[in-house]
């Protein structure tokens, strides 16, 4: 009998070590490779969701503005760049042909009422004009006064008109109103009259127009001076505007 139970227990030990005890290596001298993990940065990168689509557009994008810096360099665009610049500084070129003697040539007077009348000095009045002008320049005010120690407003423009055009205009701001041509405001040019009502009896204050909406006056609080017609106080009170025709005749002889 135990002839018979050793065959028996040899084969199931051969079979138990053939079968169910390999899967568990119990008999393999076999190293188990270790597992590889993978790096923590995996799964950073894992997270982000880059296609290769979208970096495509990025580095087409970035092409796109090298090839523009490129191409303002090639030879074809430089050319043509060039001749753009070219044109453009002509034309400048041209305008400052015209403007540049204007200005070079320009009399300090002149200069100065370019900054009063902000404005350029080809719109400025005419030197003749401007100089008359000036030559009352800040004179302070005296009512019946007609000379540099004082003047009032129409005795500055009756100076300026025998000294700037040779002619004589009454002496009392509301006559030369009377005896001037009426002009609407719009008309208005160098050497017109301008006529305002500062005591509320009808026209008490004149003065002579020279552009850009500005005139020069004797006001009675800063003698000889230059506002704008736009001015509130003056607004308010301006009456309107006359012209001495034959003026420009006399100017221009």
């Amino acid at each position: 009998m135990v002839k018979t139970f050793l065959p028996a227990l040899a084969f199931i030990v051969l079979f138990s070590s053939c079968s169910t005890f390999k899967p568990l290596n119990f008999t393999s001298n076999k190293q188990i490779a270790p597992v590889q993990t993978q790096p923590a940065q995996s799964k950073f990168i894992e997270e982000i969701s880059v296609t290769p689509q979208a970096a495509g557009v990025q580095k087409k994008e970035v092409k796109s503005e090298l090839q523009v810096i490129q191409a303002s360099h090639s030879p074809e665009m430089g050319a043509s760049s060039t001749v753009k610049v070219k044109d453009e500084n002509k034309g400048l070129s041209e305008i400052l042909s015209y403007r540049t003697p204007e200005v070079e040539n320009a009399s300090s007077v002149q200069l100065k009422y370019a900054v009063l009348l902000n404005t350029e000095v080809e719109s400025l009045p005419t030197k003749r004009l401007l100089e008359t002008v000036d030559n009352w320049y800040g004179v302070r005010y005296r009512t019946g006064g007609n000379t540099k120690t004082g003047v009032d407003c129409s005795g500055f423009t009756v100076a300026v008109f025998a000294a700037a055009y040779g002619l004589t205009i009454p002496r009392v701001s509301r006559d030369q109103y009377r005896t001037s041509r009426k002009i609407s405001t719009t008309e208005l040019q160098e050497g017109d009259l301008v006529f305002f009502n500062t005591n509320g009896r009808g026209v008490s204050h004149v003065g002579i127009y020279l552009g850009n909406n500005k005139f020069i006056h004797a006001s009675v609080s800063r003698g000889v001076m230059v506002n704008d017609l736009f001015e509130s106080y003056y607004l308010k009170r301006y009456v309107g505007a006359g012209r001495v025709d034959n003026k420009a005749i006399v100017a221009g002889n």
